[in-house]
């Protein structure tokens, strides 16, 4: 192992093992949750050379893919958070409302990238977009901090903040979505991944062409079979025990703590409940029991609610389980510091011109957010730079 990561394990030990009576540093981007013990340290230091590591096509990449490494879509400030890449998804909205991600024909996500031996094989520069598509979105990267986190949310404290029939007259009627098999969905732009595990294990297989024991299998090219020659590597591509510590890696990312507030962001913060922003970016949640103790019984600031909700027309793409196209889960705010680009499509460059963007449910709040004297404005702007 690397010294600088000896070094860092051994710092972070002594500062965040169970029983210590130091008061450690906030988490920069990039570090480990606070309290775990030195075995999940040692983890996750080996997990993040997992996710950094760069494969070849003679160690699995490909041969369609969108990147090379976890590490080159989730870089920015460090290893583990956003990118400047955007993706292309598809999907098709049959009659009766039921939502095709033409999953054999090679959707949702489209691989822009192939492998020399793809293209040799059938003269292709990425994946064909599906004939049936009838709707394409555009997908920045999320950065992943905190992510282990949401996932130790227990299902109830989600479910208990949907209100589908809106009761409560107020324009916001979060619902959950829901996988295939009938399991809330958290993680994705639509929610509809339940667990982080399967979140991780399928990026490697759609994002980088990385087989492994969970997802075993290659995606097709266009729904069509890889051609015999062109993969070289036997399935799966990546050890389980790889798997195990990329998927430790992201599950031990703590969350980036919140700048200082002076009187200002203070009143920001007050304003961020008072117009209405509070009702979907929920400030926090509870995780649940956990055997991790550093995610067990834990408030996260994650600024969430989980669910899905209308944001308008206008920010209508594709739709993914339940999610109709208009509709996409509350984006987490902790970390929005660090982001060059916002909402899911990264159409919007600054802060305000993503709360500007916001319509549907949010439609109430953006007014009231446009109707707010300078003053004010700037406060919430300065809270919200503070996330």
């Amino acid at each position: 192992m690397k010294a600088a990561a000896v070094a860092l394990i051994a710092f972070s030990a002594v500062n965040a093992v169970v029983g210590s009576t130091s008061c450690p540093m906030a988490p920069r981007p990039g570090d480990p949750l606070r309290g775990l013990t030195r075995e999940e340290l040692t983890r996750f230091e080996q997990g993040r050379e997992v996710f950094e590591r760069k494969f070849t096509p003679e160690t699995g990449l490909g041969p369609l893919f969108n990147g090379d490494a976890c590490a080159e879509c989730h870089e920015d400030p460090v290893a583990g958070g956003t990118g400047d890449e955007v993706e292309v998804h598809v999907a098709m909205l049959r009659p009766g409302g039921f939502c095709d991600p033409l999953a054999d024909q090679g959707g949702p996500v489209i691989q822009q990238e192939v492998t020399p031996a793809l293209k040799a094989a059938l003269g292709i520069d990425h994946e064909p977009i599906p004939p049936e598509a009838n709707a394409r979105a555009a997908r920045t990267p999320p950065d992943l901090f905190g992510f282990g986190l949401l996932d130790a949310i227990p299902d109830r404290e989600i479910l208990a903040l949907a209100d589908p029939e809106d009761r409560n007259h107020d324009g916001v009627s979060g619902r959950p979505n829901r996988f295939t098999d009938g399991r809330l969905g958290r993680f994705g732009r639509k929610a509809f991944v339940p667990t982080l595990a399967e979140f991780n294990h399928g990026a490697f297989v759609v994002e980088q062409g990385i087989t492994n024991p969970a997802v075993p299998t290659e995606e097709s090219i266009g729904g069509k079979a890889i051609p015999a020659g062109v993969d070289p590597v036997p399935e799966p591509e990546l050890t389980e025990r790889d798997l195990e510590l990329a998927d430790d890696f992201v599950r031990f990312l703590a969350p980036p703590a919140q700048m200082p507030l002076d009187q200002e962001g203070e009143l920001g913060r007050s304003i961020f409940g008072t117009i209405g922003c509070a009702g979907c970016h929920v400030p926090s949640l509870t995780t649940g029991a956990s055997p991790v103790r550093a995610l067990s019984y834990q408030t996260v600031h994650a600024y969430t609610d989980l669910l899905l909700h209308d944001m308008g027309r206008g920010r209508a793409d594709i739709c993914l389980g339940l999610a109709a196209p208009s509709e996409f889960r509350t984006d987490p705010l902790m970390g929005l510091r660090l982001l060059k680009s916002f909402l899911h499509d990264g159409n919007a460059k600054g802060i305000d011109e993503a709360v500007r963007l916001h319509d549907g449910e949010a439609a109430g709040a953006r007014a009231r957010y446009a109707r707010l004297p300078s003053a004010r404005r700037a406060a919430l702007l300065r809270f919200l730079n503070s996330l």
